[in-house]
């Protein structure tokens, strides 16, 4: 197994019941409240539109309280992910609430050949997901593959802007790590995670990569794809630059000095061509 694959799976596995046990991840919110859906899929409700009766699929679910967020809004949903232990969670939250959805494991570069081509109506990615991937190009091409003519992705993640950043002490912002897909890796040893929780753990070192907006934007194109909608928001879902941020209204955190200098996340729209 490739050594990054290696390491980034035994860090979501060791994390997953730790989210899952999490307050942040409001598992008891999903298992009482028969219409709640996750602030992430919120969030974008007014771009996301209608997804009742369509077939989708989340790449990267994690333990899917996503995908059964799209599932509540009436989408048929299959979730995707790398981390057996991810998708335990995700199984069991699904059998707990009766949602329907199909969990699969695999690497995102096999889901055409583990699922089919021409499958789904969209395709669905969340925050923090593209980063753990080597090849924006590649991951297009996917996407491309698994939707029929006419379906549609669509992603909101972390702004590559954002990933570049790292405070320092005296409240400066520093632009420190790669903005452009490198063929290297950025090395990160962290004991934490970004939710709350008592765990220590021991699977602490992960491979990540960014990519630049372009770089996301002209693979979508390269791979047949037409955009359809690019909007860059000011905040973000969790407190990515500690210290600095505050909460908004919609549950999310964004500079307090002149939020308007940084683009925080954004979300995108590509339709495959009829």
């Amino acid at each position: 197994m490739d050594e990054s694959l290696r390491l980034n799976r035994a860090n979501w596995d060791e994390r997953a019941p730790a989210h899952a046990a999490s307050p942040d991840y409001k598992i008891d919110r999903y298992l009482n409240d028969a219409s709640f859906i996750s602030d992430i899929v919120r969030f974008d409700l007014p771009r996301l539109g209608d997804v009742a009766g369509l077939a989708g699929i989340h790449l990267q679910c994690h333990i899917g309280t996503d995908t059964i967020s799209l599932a509540r809004l009436g989408a048929r949903m299959t979730g995707l992910d790398f981390s057996p232990r991810s998708l335990a969670e995700a199984r069991r939250l699904a059998e707990a609430t009766g949602t329907a959805v199909e969990f699969v494991e695999a690497e995102v570069y096999d889901a055409p050949r583990v699922l089919g081509g021409g499958r789904f109506d969209f395709v669905f990615t969340g925050i923090g997901a593209i980063c753990w991937l080597p090849s924006i190009r590649r991951w297009a091409q996917v996407v491309a593959e698994l939707l029929v003519p006419g379906g549609w992705v669509f992603i909101r993640e972390a702004h590559p802007m954002l990933w570049t950043l790292d405070a320092s002490g005296d409240g400066l912002i520093v632009v420190e790590h790669p903005y452009f897909e490198r063929a290297e890796p950025s090395v990160w040893d962290e004991r934490g995670t970004y939710v709350e929780t008592d765990t220590e753990f021991e699977a602490t070192v992960t491979h990540e990569w960014n990519h630049g907006l372009g770089e996301i934007v002209t693979a979508l194109l390269d791979a047949g794809m037409q955009l359809t909608m690019l909007v860059e928001h000011d905040s973000v879902p969790w407190e990515a630059l500690p210290g600095l941020m505050e909460r908004t209204s919609t549950k999310e955190w964004r500079l307090v000095d002149r939020p308007w200098r940084l683009p925080h996340t954004y979300t995108l729209r590509a339709a495959k061509p009829v």
